[in-house]
């Protein structure tokens, strides 16, 4: 896909629901306001970093598709936005990480303290939200969701500097810590509109498949993408010893020397030969896997919401499968 024609497609997702995006960020900024000032300064600078915000917009486009009339969607985007934020606080400080989305991380400026405590903050205000919405089907939804999250993370914390994490242990990972926003943000568009459970569960695999497209292309970019446009360091993973799918695919497919030179880097977050891992996951095939791989899930997204009726949200959650594959950020 070219650049202009993902322009288009993203312009095209986000005029069918630019009433709907004003809607939701007038409740983000209202439901941000804290009366302690670091509260306010922090929660408005990651806020305001902007993001694809992909995960508000699943709830909406899903919600839109089942022709739903009312206000819930709002209040349940900004939920699904305070909740994947304060996720990304959180995540910053255990990866340590400096940049996100082109700007100092919230804990390079604010510190490590200020940016967890109000990544809790986030996270409660988020369930003060759900309880105003008096159901009790949202409220386990969004509850399990967190949970899982949690476990994620933990799980990701464990494969750290493991070099012998396999494929499976990975996807699991995706599955808690990436996937299940997505999948609930899904699942929450078809509650509230009233859809049948067949329905809801539907729109879930729609969510979890999608977000599993998006994190394995993700791991394509940090190694063969452009910092300027990914808005990160280029190999924060390997820094990190994160083993992801190209790093697992290249361990187990690579030469001797290229497995061992992997297990290293694993082991010590070794960013240092950088330059001779991408060399070996290029030529391995190892980006080309993990492609694959994405768009295998992309059209399982696809697939899974074919039963929606014809419409334009309908068509701007099809292409959000393409632009989950081809990005380039």
């Amino acid at each position: 896909m070219s650049a202009a024609h993902k322009t288009a497609t993203q312009n095209t997702i986000a005029l069918s629901i630019a009433t709907d995006m004003e809607a939701v960020n007038t409740v983000i900024r209202q439901k941000l306001h804290s009366e302690v000032s670091l509260v306010n300064q922090i929660a408005e600078y990651i806020i305001s970093a902007g993001g694809k915000r992909i995960r508000p917009v699943l709830v909406l486009l899903v919600a839109n598709a089942y022709s739903y009339r009312g206000t819930a969607h709002h209040e349940l985007a900004a939920v699904v936005e305070f909740i994947h934020t304060a996720t990304l606080l959180h995540d910053d400080v255990v990866d340590e990480s400096s940049m996100r989305r082109g700007r100092q991380t919230a804990n390079a400026l604010f510190g490590n303290a200020a940016s967890v405590l109000v990544g809790d903050f986030l996270y409660s205000r988020s369930f003060q939200m759900m309880v105003t919405l008096n159901n009790m089907r949202v409220m386990q939804i969004l509850s399990d969701a967190t949970n899982v999250i949690a476990e994620g993370e933990v799980l990701q914390l464990l494969n750290m500097h493991d070099p012998d994490v396999n494929e499976e242990r990975y996807l699991q990972v995706i599955r808690s810590k990436t996937a299940k926003l997505f999948e609930a943000a899904a699942q929450l568009g078809a509650l509230i509109s009233g859809a049948g459970d067949a329905e809801i569960e539907a729109a879930g695999e729609y969510g979890r498949s999608l977000g599993t497209a998006f994190q394995l292309i993700d791991d394509v970019l940090d190694y063969a993408g452009d910092a300027a446009e990914i808005g990160k360091n280029v190999g924060d993973d390997l820094r990190e010893g994160k083993p992801t799918l190209p790093l697992i695919y290249l361990m187990e497919n690579g030469t001797p020397e290229e497995r061992a030179l992997v297990r290293e880097c694993i082991e010590k977050g070794d960013e240092q030969h950088f330059d001779a891992i991408l060399a070996a996951i290029t030529s391995s095939g190892a980006l080309d896997y993990t492609r694959r791989a994405a768009e295998v899930a992309a059209q399982r997204a696809s697939d899974a919401i074919a039963g929606l009726p014809a419409s334009q949200y309908k068509d701007a959650l099809l292409q959000l499968c393409v632009f989950a594959v081809d990005r380039n950020h």
